[in-house]
């Protein structure tokens, strides 16, 4: 496999969770990154971290649904490093009900940051990519990308639509640009937070008893990184052993 060290690493929604997991992660394997999030002090605190440990690492606040905060992030990468070689599109949102809670706010927030802020991502860095002739464009969906429950209609949907313009991409670009979905399992993150259905709430709390830590979604997507440029993995799915989902 190709050393991750001094590939450019964008990675959005850094601030907590997989994203943070996956920050220090690439860092330690000697990756260049451009952290991104709403949440500005916690990505000053990481990137803190990171170079105390001897990383390389930079950071801009993001808000993902707005498509010139996303240009703005990538061109700051570029400014910073000269190039873009990966970036992770992971930010995303779960404050799961039932249909008939009718919470349409809700419904609305996950198609804005799980779906238009995917393809945020890959309008603001797919004609960098093109230009260099070189990229790799990496979804987070979920293991709700492939199977619904109940209370999780509407964020399955915006997982499954993770999945589909990632396989549209990864058609269309074809040569040498790599496009990458990692689908987790139950893992340890702040998504349950946004939970604010009772009943929801309540069920979630069991369901995350056995998560993962979010350290293995982490090594999942170094493992795409790391793949020789002719090598497209094109989905990993990561579950904790004992779930039946």
């Amino acid at each position: 496999m190709n050393d991750i060290s001094n590939k450019v690493v964008l990675i959005t929604g850094a601030s907590s969770g997989i994203g943070a997991a996956t920050a220090r992660h690439l860092a330690g394997s000697g990756a260049r990154l451009m952290l991104g999030a709403r949440r500005g002090d916690r990505l000053e605190q990481l990137v803190s971290e990171i170079r105390e440990a001897g990383g390389e690492a930079d950071f801009r606040e993001l808000d993902v649904t707005d498509i010139e905060s996303m240009q703005a992030f990538v061109a700051a990468a570029r400014e910073s490093y000269g190039c873009i070689d990966v970036i992770i599109n992971n930010a995303g949102v779960m404050p799961l009900s039932k249909l008939e809670a009718l919470k349409l706010d809700e419904w609305n927030r996950m198609i804005d940051v799980n779906i238009r802020g995917v393809l945020h991502g890959i309008a603001a860095a797919l004609p960098l990519m093109q230009s260099q002739g070189s990229g790799q464009v990496i979804n987070l969906s979920s293991i709700g990308g492939h199977s619904v429950v109940p209370t999780a209609a509407v964020y399955s949907a915006t997982k499954f639509a993770v999945m589909a313009i990632s396989e549209g991409l990864r058609q269309e670009v074809g040569g040498n640009i790599r496009v990458s979905v990692i689908s987790p399992g139950v893992t340890e993150s702040e998504l349950a937070d946004t939970i604010t259905d009772a009943s929801a709430r309540e069920a979630m709390k069991s369901f995350r008893a056995g998560a993962m830590p979010a350290e293995a979604i982490a090594r999942a997507i170094a493992f795409a990184i790391a793949q020789p440029p002719d090598v497209d993995v094109s989905e990993i799915i990561v579950r904790p052993t004992a779930s039946p989902y």
